[in-house]
């Protein structure tokens, strides 16, 4: 199990740099905590091994060993326009809190911590100057849930008993603190199973009374509906006037501070990962620019847009985040890269593509990512292993229609392709073995899937959410 979580690609960390840390959050610290361990220092968010270190993080002669790690994603290419040549990273830091697998972590904990939140920092270096632009992702920060149940898309449930209000505030006081104005970018769909999930988050939002949070809604597939990708500038447009106003963060080479972020764009989607990376590549572009023209890279009225190799290491980039992230969350790579990344625009083969890794999805989400979810709370410290306790939680014995129903369903689905290629002596003959085995196997699928939480794989090292 610990293998399962080591063996995922994003684990990432520094013997000299805080990696846990914005640029403009180290920029405003005290002398003290410079002289303080990477360990003693890390923004605790992020450090994926605080588990494994808590026994050295008492010792602090030990701390100069205690390296924290980050999962998530980092790139850092050498750049050049017109024949300057600067530093571009980009940086995504998962959170260890409320940390797990696409369908058994959603929503909001008790402490307001919301699942697959992430912090992605674009950074810029040219000549001793430092610039860089933060956004976040996360979901939707209240208490809802999907557990998978073998149906391609299981249908969210809103909890009817906790205090939703309670947690949301949490979440966001603790957003405020830290990155100070909020502008909620909500890309769910707002019709289908979706709809209940926009109406409750904007009736939150506008329930919180807080003008330092803005909430948006932008239902990202009707809008780019048939391929309309052209129509994602109308967003982008809607919120430039506020990007202007949150600003960068931005040094000079003698190390002054020039300007400061003063708020981030919070997006989201289901999963907060395709339709989310999408906008968060187009938001970042066009603080870059603005940076680029700032440092003397771009000249006046050029456009990134048109400088076709630093385009090219751009998309791949952003969609070598998308993916990450998504093999982190949902266990394959993103859809909706080749928006991102190659060409800038959707193709029929991006969306075979996608249709290849929606169905390796729809296998690990209902048959392995019980397993990775415990591995990950093994990992993290979130299940204590108590010798004491008796037999492992691990080995709980399956009910017994977990193997029969399917093996039934297998043989009356073969002995009906059987009777079609083996036809009787009469047509009714045919024709009565075909209905008598097809409607075996459709009665016993339709068992299988009402009883579809049965047959998925759940963790079994946590007690399973109660969703009335």
């Amino acid at each position: 199990m610990i293998n399962n979580v080591l063996n995922t690609d994003g684990f990432y960390f520094c013997t000299d740099f805080d990696l846990t840390h914005t640029l403009q959050r180290l920029a405003n610290t005290s002398p003290d905590f410079q002289e303080m361990s990477l360990l003693e220092r890390a923004d605790q968010r992020f450090v994926w091994n605080g588990n494994l270190l808590r026994e050295l993080a008492g010792q602090p002669e030990l701390h100069r060993f205690a390296l924290p790690v980050i999962h998530g994603f980092i790139v850092m290419k050498p750049c050049r326009i017109n024949g300057k040549i600067f530093e571009w990273i980009l940086i995504s830091r998962r959170s260890c809190f409320r940390a797990g697998v696409r369908y058994y972590v959603r929503g909001i904990d008790s402490e307001g911590q919301a699942a697959n939140f992430v912090e992605t920092e674009q950074i810029v270096l040219y000549e001793g100057a430092k610039a860089s632009f933060v956004q976040t992702r996360g979901s939707m920060p209240f208490y809802w849930s999907q557990r998978p149940n073998l149906k391609y898309k299981p249908k969210p449930v809103i909890s009817k008993t906790m205090n939703h209000m309670d947690g949301f505030q949490r979440h966001f006081d603790s957003q405020l603190l830290i990155y100070g104005k909020q502008t909620v970018l909500n890309l769910v769909n707002q019709k289908g199973s979706e709809k209940p999930l926009e109406e409750e988050f904007a009736k939150m939002s506008s329930g919180l009374n807080n003008g330092m949070v803005n909430y948006l809604a932008f239902d990202f597939h009707k809008e780019c509906s048939h391929m309309r990708w052209d129509r994602l500038q109308i967003l982008v447009d809607a919120v430039a006037e506020t990007q202007d106003e949150y600003s960068y963060f931005m040094v000079n080479s003698d190390g002054k501070i020039l300007t400061q972020q003063k708020g981030v764009f919070r997006s989201n989607c289901m999963d907060c990962l395709d339709r989310t990376n999408v906008i968060q590549s187009l938001l970042a572009r066009r603080s870059l620019q603005s940076q680029l023209q700032r440092m003397g890279v771009l000249n006046v009225g050029q456009r990134i847009e048109e400088q076709a190799e630093f385009e090219k290491v751009y998309k791949n980039a952003w969609a070598d985040n998308a993916n990450a992230c998504a093999v982190q969350y949902a266990g394959t790579g993103a859809l909706k890269t080749d928006f991102t990344s190659r060409t800038g625009k959707r193709t029929r083969w991006g969306l075979l593509m996608d249709g290849w890794n929606s169905m390796i999805r729809y296998y690990k989400n209902n048959f392995s990512d019980g397993f990775r979810q415990d591995a990950i709370d093994l990992f993290l410290g979130n299940f204590a292993v108590d010798e004491s306790e008796g037999p492992t939680p691990l080995r709980i014995k399956k009910d017994w229609k977990f193997l029969t129903l399917p093996i039934v369903m297998l043989v009356a689905f073969s002995m009906c392709i059987v009777s079609l290629l083996l036809a009787g002596d009469t047509w009714t003959e045919t024709l009565a073995y075909v209905m008598f085995w097809g409607s075996a196997s459709a009665i016993t699928a339709t068992v299988i899937l009402f009883n579809g939480q049965d047959f998925v794989d759940a963790p079994k090292l946590v007690h399973k959410e109660k969703i009335d």
